[in-house]
C-alpha cells in the first residue's frame, strides 16, 4: 500500500545532555509511517547531505519515531541547510513509496497472525 506523509506543524528543539553538540529537533508528521517508508527517508536524507561539512554532529539513527522525524545533533548553522534537504528526501521517499510494489511475503498475512498468536498463547 503506498505511503505518503508530511510535515504537519512546527518543529520543537530540545536541548542534549552536556558534553552533545546542538540539539534535537521533532517534526510532526502526518502519521506513523512504516519501518520501509522511515528507512527510505533515512537513506536519501544521507544520500541528500554527502559532502556537506556542516553535519557532522548530525545523528540520523531512529530518525522516524511514531509521527515524528527526529534529529539529534542539529546545529544553528547546520538548520537551513537541513530544511531543503529534508523537504527533498521526504518528497522523494513519498514518491518512492507510491510507485514500488511491496515484494511478496513469505507467507499470507493469516499464517503470520497465527504464528504470533502462538507466542502469546501457547
Amino acid at each position: 500500500m503506498p505511503e505518503h506523509y508530511r510535515i504537519v506543524g512546527a518543529s520543537h528543539g530540545e536541548p542534549l545532555p552536556e558534553g552533545r553538540v546542538g540539539v534535537r529537533v521533532r517534526i510532526p508528521l502526518s502519521g506513523c509511517p512504516s519501518r520501509r517508508w522511515s528507512h527510505d527517508l533515512k537513506a536519501r536524507l544521507t544520500n541528500e547531505l554527502v559532502g556537506h561539512p556542516a553535519v557532522g554532529h548530525l545523528h540520523l539513527d531512529n530518525i522516524v519515531q511514531a509521527d515524528h522525524i527526529v534529529l539529534d545533533g542539529v546545529e544553528d548553522r547546520e538548520a537551513p541547510l537541513l530544511s531543503g534537504a529534508l523537504q527533498r528526501a521526504i518528497e522523494a521517499t513519498n514518491a518512492a513509496c507510491d510507485v514500488e510494489t511491496i515484494s511478496s511475503a513469505n507467507v499470507s498475512q493469516p499464517e503470520a497472525d497465527a504464528t504470533a498468536r502462538k507466542l502469546v498463547n501457547e
